[in-house]
């Protein structure tokens, strides 16, 4: 049992499993009999349904199908009992947890109806598919699933990262774990890939294409066992959404289409916290002086239990909390606390229900303006022929200097500590812009459209200043044009191989090694990088040594440090450029091309000879690189036991979509939409991926008619 303790008060979670009991859905087979769900070709899940509770019960279920336990843990996870299946070891996470549990509790009958039909739904459909399935799931795993453990998921908690960057300047001396080297890794010059975690959007207003109608594409970059999940809901009258469910709930990170509109979320990093430095008083122990009186902070205590042997054991883990936050370090007289924006906020589930089903660009807008959902850019389209961009963010109006994440201000009442966000009208924003696009590759929001850059002047001190990486100045290059494109063009500009770090470096580079009186094998070696294409395609042949050599070049340096011209926001799609150390970029080619044909055999190696999709049993060459370098098609690799780079990450998910009367759309998912490695919808789209193929969304009933290769009740029977 946990136990949470709040200023003296023990509040045992007695009560919120009875909550828990009052949010149980029917009974599966009377749900099952409410649903159906259709598979299409790459396995695909059209789901219809009479009401939502049966929808998202179907959708729990196909997604048990298609990644097993792994849908199950997410919902032990979420109401903090890993270490009770799981052990001692799985415990850390629990604490958190059960806290955002509690809130989920707390707040449950808060959150609008249909929301929770879809929590309690979700979580019978996962207790239906356990029951029925008790050989994939540790021995009497029977965990019971409410909709409160689904609604947990959605419950916002103050980010760990921030009390670790600012517990690490207050304790500077405490041990930092180092990451292991093992005898098997290859050597300095061409590591794994760091992945660049993200997302590309466009959106193109009718005067930009061909047909006249709006158009959106989608583009996440994450590890490819992220569990992006493709699927539609449809409900009569009441929903008919089209896109990426994450493996584990209804409405994790949501991305797609309705009849009406879609949108598509890009990473940003708002800074939505402040840390403050409280004066205890000396007079109380825990307590602490604000707004001229002595407050006492809130003790919790939460436990935790966890499997030992046949049996269980618990550990409790005291914190504490003050009325502007969590605190996150006590000494020299002080209390530092984190105030989080969002921290506790329970509705994100309910923003994401309305923006699902919104039909016009007021209504998604009305259901942004709850802020349950903290950040994350956001690209639009509709039928009517807007288009919108907004970098989305619960960012505090502060009343101080930022202090970020490793600076604690001082705070002696309500005046010296945020109060209120930023409204959200007054957040970054275009509607319909001159030029005709919106575009965001996670780079700050001030040249989403360069016809009409967003002024850094107007906005608060605590919002990113501008900068422009590699691959937004790519994706720019692409559709900052006047040409009207159809949605086959917009695919294909998607799939684009150019590498924008050899037009900007590589004229400069084959001139310091030709001037370096290099050897034979390196002057050929310049020669074939001159008459090389600048792209990543899978038959190009210079690509991969031209990145071994950038890897070298820029080794034990900041790379901006090494452009002759760093990039500029006077010139900011043409910077940066050139080569600041001519003798060093010397250097570093004549290592990578004897480096290159050490590993590969040659240093004029195809990319797509390196470079692999392997997934199942598909192993095909393919084209893309790392955003840093410039890639629009973003791919980062493992190096592989042979020699080979796999991808592991980057462009997984995309999805393309024209707001046609009807939509009309195309997609593909890189790693199959079941992670169940016997499936024929495990690899079915790898080889699709690699080659820049989308396969045609079925939407209209008629559609998904026409491509059902099997329909059933899910759970109805086994």
């Amino acid at each position: 049992m946990a136990v949470v303790n709040v200023a003296g008060r023990t509040l045992l979670l007695v009560g919120a499993i009875g909550a828990s009991l009052r949010a149980q859905a029917p009974a599966a087979p009377a749900l099952a009999s409410q649903v159906e769900v259709l598979r299409t070709a790459h396995g695909v899940p059209h789901i219809r349904a009479a009401n939502l509770k049966a929808a998202a019960y179907a959708l729990a279920y196909v997604q048990l199908e298609d990644y097993g336990p792994r849908v199950a843990f997410a919902l032990v996870r979420a109401r903090g009992e890993m270490g009770k299946w799981f052990g001692r070891d799985s415990i850390e996470g629990d604490y958190p947890a059960r806290l955002a549990h509690a809130e989920a509790v707390r707040h449950y009958a808060l959150v609008d109806q249909d929301t929770r039909d879809m929590y309690e739904g979700f979580a019978a459909g996962a207790n239906r598919y356990v029951e029925l399935h008790p050989e994939e799931f540790p021995g009497g795993f029977n965990p019971h699933f409410t909709g409160d453990d689904v609604a947990s998921k959605d419950v916002e908690t103050p980010p760990a990262t921030a009390t670790r960057r600012f517990l690490a300047r207050m304790e500077p001396t405490a041990p930092r774990r180092q990451r292991p080297v093992s005898a098997n890794e290859p050597p300095a010059g061409l590591p794994d890939d760091v992945p660049d975690v993200g997302s590309n959007a466009w959106a193109f207003a009718p005067s930009r294409t061909q047909s006249g109608r709006a158009i959106l594409m989608r583009n996440p970059h994450l590890s490819w066992d992220a569990g992006y999940y493709e699927a539609q809901i449809t409900v009569p009258n009441v929903m008919d959404f089209y896109g990426d469910f994450r493996i584990g709930g209804p409405f994790s990170v949501v991305g797609g289409f309705n009849h009406d509109l879609g949108f598509a979320t890009t990473n940003n990093a708002p800074e939505l916290n402040a840390i403050y430095a409280l004066d205890v008083d000396s007079t109380r122990a825990d307590s602490y002086l604000f707004d001229g009186a002595s407050l006492p902070l809130e003790r919790q205590l939460v436990t935790v239990e966890y499997k030992n042997g046949p049996g269980l054991s618990s550990e409790t883990r005291e914190l504490w909390r003050t009325s502007l936050g969590q605190v996150i370090y006590r000494g020299g007289g002080k209390i530092y606390v984190l105030k989080a924006g969002g921290d506790g906020d329970y509705r994100a589930g309910q923003q994401f229900l309305r923006m699902m089903r919104a039909k016009s660009l007021e209504q998604w807008k009305d259901a942004m303006r709850m802020r349950a959902r903290v950040n994350s850019n956001f690209t639009y389209a509709d039928r009517a022929g807007h288009i919108f961009y907004v970098w989305n963010a619960s960012i505090p109006s502060l009343p101080h200097p930022s202090g970020g994440d490793t600076a604690a201000v001082p705070a002696h009442g309500t005046a010296d500590v945020w109060t209120r966000y930023v409204p959200w009208d007054s957040l970054p924003q275009l509607v319909d812009p001159k030029g005709g696009y919106v575009q965001n590759s996670n780079d700050p929001p001030y040249f989403t459209n360069l016809h009409q850059p967003l002024d850094r002047a107007r906005y608060p001190a605590n919002f990113p200043d501008p900068k422009l990486g590699l691959r937004t100045q790519m994706s720019l290059e692409l559709i900052d044009t006047n040409r009207k494109l159809s949605l086959a063009d917009v695919i294909a500009l998607k799939h684009s191989y150019h590498m924008l770090l050899a037009d900007r470096v590589k004229s400069d580079l084959i001139a310091a090694a030709r001037a370096s009186n290099p050897a034979p094998n390196v002057a050929l070696a310049a020669d074939a990088l001159a008459r090389w294409d600048n792209t990543v395609a899978p038959a190009s042949k210079g690509g991969v040594l031209f990145e071994v050599w950038w890897r070298h070049y820029i080794e034990g340096s900041i790379a901006d440090s090494l452009y002759a011209q760093p990039w500029s926001p006077t010139a900011p799609s043409s910077t940066p450029r050139g080569l600041r150390d001519a003798v060093r970029a010397a250097a570093a080619f004549a290592w990578a091309v004897d480096e290159t044909t050490r590993r590969y055999g040659a240093a004029d190696v195809a990319w797509g000879d390196v470079h692999r999709v392997r997934v199942g049993s598909v192993d095909v060459p393919v084209g893309g690189c790392n955003g840093d370098l410039g890639c629009f098609r973003v791919l980062w690799f493992r190096n592989e036991p042979d020699g080979k780079r796999a991808a592991v990450g980057g462009d997984g998910w995309i999805l393309a979509v024209e707001f046609t009367d009807t939509p009309h759309a195309y997609s593909v998912l890189a790693y199959g939409e079941s992670d169940r490695a016997d499936s024929p919808f495990h690899d079915d789209q790898a080889a699709m991926f690699a080659r820049g193929e989308l396969k045609k969304v079925a939407f209209t009933p008629a559609d998904v008619d026409a491509q059902t290769t099997r329909r059933y009740r899910p759970g109805l029977a086994r």
